[in-house]
């Protein structure tokens, strides 16, 4: 079950914007989140920390994260999730 705190994270990295389009100069996409599943696998819970918000195209899309897989989508982008997370972290004022 996720907490308060943990909800009101989610929608401060969903104000954000889509990170892709905000790098690509545009502004204010409306995003849904994208938890990077780094060591999660089935029935494990993705950590909310590691929320990044994403644009439907960009998270499910054709060329999108999920649509690309994990090692096309650096490719095609020139990053990959950890620096968009970064990125996020940093827009967030939190460390790391």
């Amino acid at each position: 079950m996720t907490t308060l705190a943990e909800k009101k994270r989610l929608n401060r990295v969903a104000e954000i914007g889509c990170i892709v389009c905000k790098r690509l100069g545009y502004e204010g996409t409306p995003a849904e989140i994208h938890h990077k599943r780094a060591g999660t696998g089935a029935g494990r819970r993705a950590n909310h920390l590691l929320a990044i918000p994403l644009c439907p195209e960009h998270h499910r899309g054709a060329t999108g994260l999920h649509g690309l897989g994990t090692k096309g989508f650096p490719k095609h982008y020139g990053y990959d999730e950890d620096s968009m997370l970064a990125e996020v972290r940093k827009l967030l004022g939190e460390a790391k």
